[in-house]
Parts: C-alpha cells; structure tokens; sequence
C-alpha cells in the first residue's frame, strides 16, 4: 500500500471518529433535531413539573452545577445558590406559579437549546413569560445553565 493511501484512509478514518464523537450532531431540518427538540421540550416539562410535585431536590437536579438565574435582586450564580434562593417557592403545599414551554430551539451540534414559555400564577392568570438555556452535559442529560423571567405587559388601552 502507497504512504499517501495509508494517509488518506487515516485522515478519513479521524474525521469519521470525530464527527461520531460529536453529541446530537443533526442539522436543522433532520429528524434527529426534531428528536432532540422535542427532548428539551419534555425535559423543561419535567422540570417544571416538580414546581407542581413540590419536590425542591428533583428541581435542583435539572440545575447545572455552574448555572446562572436572573431571580432576585442580582443574578444566582451556581446551583447551591440556585436551590437555596428558589426554596422558598416550593416550602408551602401549593406552587406559587407554574410554567410550560411553548417554544424550543436546539444548536445543529445538539449540546446547547433555549426553551421560553409563559408563567402563570396560582389561579392561572398569565404573569410572565420564562426563558431558559440548556446544555448537554453528559449523553441524554439536560442541565439549565442560564433562566431568566419577564414579566407580561398589559396592552395599552386605548
């Protein structure tokens, strides 16, 4: 076999690994975005739900250990923190508000996506709407690495 075929099938053979080595790779139109969009839209499903199980550890576990939430007066950086300011919204046996999303987009490489939905207070009333991105951080495991809420504005009466 020549030296330059040998090169070749190598250079082949690392790109080959290499893309195969990169997570979710799937581009915008292919099913496998699809797929991975509709895995962020159950995974904010699920972290919004222990909003309504009232279960304060399982919502941290969604929470990436370097995460940053605009709650509060100043942003809460690191999960520890995170769980400690976001306690107190679930030590009552009623969830104060809860949230759904409504839209979802994911990087082509699969490892980062935004979620935003609205947020609706105890009775349902619409108060805000939420936005969040989520990182890939081991295969098939979601974290939220930034999340931030906007309050709704009323329309302008004419």
């Amino acid at each position: 076999m020549r030296i330059d075929t040998i090169i070749i099938a190598f250079c082949l053979g690392a790109c080959a690994a290499t893309a195969a080595a990169q997570p979710g790779r799937a581009g915008a139109d292919s099913a496998a975005h699809a797929e991975l969009k509709r895995d962020v839209m159950n995974v904010e499903r699920a972290f919004a739900k222990t909003m309504a199980d009232r279960d304060h550890a399982a919502f941290t576990s969604f929470v990436s250990e370097e995460a940053v939430f605009f709650s509060g007066p100043a942003p809460l950086r690191g999960k520890p923190r995170v769980a400690e300011w976001w306690k107190r919204f679930f030590d009552k046996p009623d969830a104060p508000f809860s949230w759904e999303p409504d839209e979802v987009e994911v990087l082509d490489s699969g490892t980062l996506a935004l979620s935003s939905g609205p947020v609706r207070n105890a009775s349902g009333k619409l108060v805000a709407r939420f936005t969040s991105v989520w990182r890939l951080e081991a295969p098939g495991v979601w974290r939220i690495i930034f999340d931030r809420g906007n309050d709704v504005c009323e329309p302008e009466k004419k």
